[in-house]
């Protein structure tokens, strides 16, 4: 028997079983959204994932049921059967995909470490991608409302701008009437309601909230879910969606851009205009595309400015540094506006999802990432001729779409804590 060196072959396998842990860290959080989706790839037998790819469009049935009777038996003329009816969905499937590469000489200095957080990153990038491909289909819909008569007018300072107990009971009283399908609860459906952390705090501030400790353990089925108020269970997470200052101007007076482009971990920000005089104004700023519509931006973020000296801003991001997470380019807006926040009143099968059962699609150098459904992770691999770089990436193929406008509610509300300060 051969004795294996360093310098033997290291197989994809093997570096994929050394690294999944890495993986497994950056996409630790589960998909928050995901939850609301019901799987239609299984109802789909006899067609490859690929097959379905190539259509761009799935098609979900629906089968309408029947008119209440009113025919009167006859002893000598037979009913008038009725006509059933069909309707359908539609799913646009899509694919998403990022990579990472590095120098060979990087990788030997840095050791095994750099490959590691390789793809502890790639697994966190995976994540939220697709993440933020279900709040597309999740948030985009034309059943919501909001206490305001535009999203620019919500704020934080005016009560009734606020999430309470009051908004649960009536839209408890429209899923029933509407009969939006539900999970099986005592004495009749129940729903969720997805939402920001800071939006709990101010419904429990009401007090009505029954937490997850005090009913039974066999009713917590959700991520992230808190309690339960009415027929709804609250699944309260940091990663709901939130518009990020695109409610109301609390007296801050900030509405300026950036001067010079951001680069992920810049603990500073270079402004058009001069901000120092409002750098204590407003919970936090954010950086971006304000929000105005359903259009999506996940590369908004916010935060908390520390200090200026006239147009440099020295703030506290989410970045691992406390700098900023994403790049940001020339002319991006900055603003301090208050921030609106989502509720999303939903069922356990509000969502489609479809996605790629074999993602690495016999690719050798590819394999499944773990906990992704419809996700490979490629690499590590070299390329150069030399061989003097090595590369990492994901991929993903599938789809998210909303099955029907009545299964998905959308409230939009401020919250009091962005008024404390």
């Amino acid at each position: 028997m051969a004795t294996q060196t360093s310098s033997s072959p290291v197989t994809l396998s093997s570096i994929i079983a050394r690294y999944g842990e890495s993986y497994l860290k950056g996409a630790k959080r589960a998909l928050l959204y995901d939850q609301i989706a019901v799987d239609y790839t299984k109802y789909l037998p006899g067609m490859t994932m690929e097959q379905i790819m190539r259509s761009s469009t799935v098609y979900v049935p629906f089968r309408s049921g029947m008119n209440i009777g009113t025919s009167t038996l006859s002893e000598t003329t037979d009913l008038t059967p009725q006509a059933r009816y069909d309707a359908t969905a539609t799913v646009t499937t899509t694919s998403r995909g990022e990579a990472l590469q590095w120098s060979q000489q990087l990788a030997i200095q840095a050791f095994s470490e750099f490959t590691a957080s390789a793809f502890e990153d790639i697994g966190e990038n995976t994540v939220e991608t697709i993440e933020s491909v279900i709040i597309d289909a999740a948030l985009a819909g034309t059943w919501y409302d909001r206490y305001a008569a535009s999203r620019s007018s919500l704020d934080a300072g005016t009560a009734a701008h606020n999430m309470s107990d009051s908004k649960f009971r009536q839209v408890d009283s429209m899923f029933q009437s509407m009969m939006v399908p539900g999970y099986v609860g005592e004495g009749g459906p129940e729903w969720m309601a997805i939402m920001h952390p800071a939006v709990s705090h101010d419904i429990q501030e009401g007090g009505k909230v029954v937490y997850v400790g005090e009913y039974q353990d066999k009713g917590i089925i959700l991520n992230w879910e808190l309690g339960k108020l009415g027929r709804f269970k609250i699944v309260a997470s940091p990663y709901a969606k939130v518009f990020y200052g695109a409610g109301a101007n609390f007296d801050t007076d900030v509405d300026t851009q950036v001067d010079t482009a951001v680069v992920r971990l810049d603990e500073t920000m270079v402004t058009a205009d001069d901000v120092s005089a409002n750098v204590a104004k407003g919970m936090f700023w954010t950086v971006g595309t304000i929000e105005t519509g359903n259009t999506f931006y996940p590369m908004n973020e916010r935060f908390v400015p520390l200090s200026a000296s006239t147009t440099t801003v020295t703030v506290s991001g989410t970045s691992p540094n406390g700098g900023f997470r994403y790049d940001h380019s020339t002319a991006s807006d900055v603003i301090a506006n208050d921030s609106v926040y989502t509720v999303l009143f939903c069922g356990p099968e509000s969502l489609v999802r479809l996605y790629a059962i074999d993602p690495a699609n016999g690719d050798p150098d590819a394999r499944p990432a773990p906990g992704v459904k419809g996700a490979a992770i490629v690499g590590p691999l070299k390329t150069g001729l030399a061989h003097q770089w090595d590369s990492l990436a994901w991929k993903w193929w599938g789809g998210y779409g909303r099955i029907s406008e009545h299964r998905l509610y959308r409230y939009e509300c401020t919250v009091s804590a962005e008024h404390s300060t």
